[in-house]
């Protein structure tokens, strides 16, 4: 199975409403922090932004760092 990826997480992709909860902040600050690039890493899918549960615990622990 070379050059097959597994993936990294089984979690379903969150919304952005679902991070805002997660992280408590409001939704117009994630599209912020994503204009500045300072947050928690989103991919767009089709007209929306999803974003891997996996990278927004791992960026919310180099912030508590």
């Amino acid at each position: 199975m070379e050059g097959t990826k597994v993936p990294r997480s089984i979690d379903p992709l969150w919304t952005v409403e679902d991070v805002s909860t997660y992280l408590g902040v409001p939704v117009a600050t994630l599209y912020q922090w994503r204009y500045r690039r300072i947050g928690p890493r989103a991919s767009r899918v089709g007209r929306h932004l999803r974003y891997d549960p996996a990278d927004v615990r791992d960026w919310l622990d180099r912030k508590a760092a």
